[in-house]
């Protein structure tokens, strides 16, 4: 039985794919890699089945057609046989020792009956080119080392949030929620992270640093002028977690209240980035987004009017414009973007 997969979701990643795939294999038998080969054109396929026939019960590929980084995802839920369930992007990677207590208090979990949803850890931004690290823990507003619900958690600050590096879920839960990733879109670990919360019951947080969060490409999915050019990727995953749930319905005040602002800063990263590239379109674009949610929820709309962010997203005039620029770098900080 294994404890836990880990989908390493692969496009052309011959350069950096092995450092994930090593800072796995220390998990031995108890841990799955599933090495998504998402329709690469270099020797990303060779380079995983070598893996495969080295570490036979432990390394997993599966080889589809492109679907861009969800459908890998999809793929790597698909075929996981470990009761948790992570993805590692090919060009991150983990670090040894917290594997090793990750996997060992998952099997604690696992024999003694009590299985959680969700499990929590650090992650790092690792910025090697300036050699720059950055923690983001959880100390502040979880419970460490108990099991917990929504109602225990705490106020997260700016730079908490709950992303696809700190996160691993059970992956029954995950498959029961009817989590499925968009193709062809960026930017859908918010998606992946976000939809399946209201279906977490239970809650473990370790406070160990975990997930190593490479910053630095140039073609990077969160380099700004990247971002900048698939804005309409953004604004249609923004627009998914809007319709995923009702957030006016959701009955737990303190996982409601984090949703919420997750969802402003969704919101704020769109409306920053349409500001920015400064046409017509893109205010135009702008403006629908809003209306979009409004349209979909409008006390959502006005609750998120009353978030500081929310507000100046759709501030129209130049101070307006001003404004929101001050929002760029607040969401910059906010999102490690850069």
């Amino acid at each position: 039985m294994k404890i836990l997969s880990v989908a390493i979701p692969c496009y052309n990643s011959e350069a950096y794919m092995e450092r994930a795939i090593k800072s796995l294999l220390p998990g031995g038998e108890d841990l799955e890699i599933i090495i998504v080969n998402d329709g690469s054109k270099d020797n990303t396929q060779k380079i995983a089945e070598e893996y495969e026939k080295k570490y036979p019960t432990i390394v997993r590929v599966v080889n589809q057609e492109n679907g861009g980084h969800g459908e890998a995802v999809n793929a790597g839920l698909r075929h996981a046989k470990g009761l948790y369930y992570k993805v590692v992007d090919s060009d991150d990677w983990v670090e040894e020792q917290a594997l090793y207590k990750i996997i060992d208090k998952l099997k604690e979990f696992v024999e003694s009956g009590e299985m959680i949803d969700m499990l929590i850890s650090n992650y790092v931004y690792e910025k090697l080119e300036l050699k720059k690290q950055k923690v983001i823990d959880y100390r502040s507003c979880l419970p460490v080392d108990k099991i917990f619900g929504w109602s225990e958690i705490g106020k997260f600050k700016s730079s908490q949030n709950i992303l696809m590096h700190s996160v691993i879920y059970r992956t029954k839960m995950l498959r029961e929620c009817g989590l499925q990733l968009p193709k062809h879109t960026f930017y859908v670990d918010n998606i992946f992270v976000y939809v399946p919360l209201p279906f977490v019951k239970k809650l473990y947080y370790m406070d160990v640093d975990f997930y190593r969060y490479y910053i630095g490409r140039e073609d990077q999915s969160v380099n700004e002028t990247v971002m900048m050019g698939r804005i309409d990727q953004q604004i249609r995953v923004t627009k998914i977690m809007i319709d995923s749930h009702d957030l006016t319905k959701v009955k737990c005040k303190q996982l409601r209240k984090y949703m919420v602002k997750y969802l402003v800063m969704m919101m704020t990263v769109s409306s920053v980035f349409l500001v920015k590239l400064n046409t017509e379109e893109s205010i135009a674009k702008r403006e629908e987004l809003w209306n979009y949610l409004k349209k979909k929820n409008e006390r959502l709309y006005r609750e998120m009017n009353r978030y500081l962010l929310g507000w100046m997203m759709q501030r129209k005039n130049r101070t307006g414009r001003k404004i929101i620029v001050i929002g760029y770098h607040i969401s910059k900080k906010i999102f490690g973007f850069n």
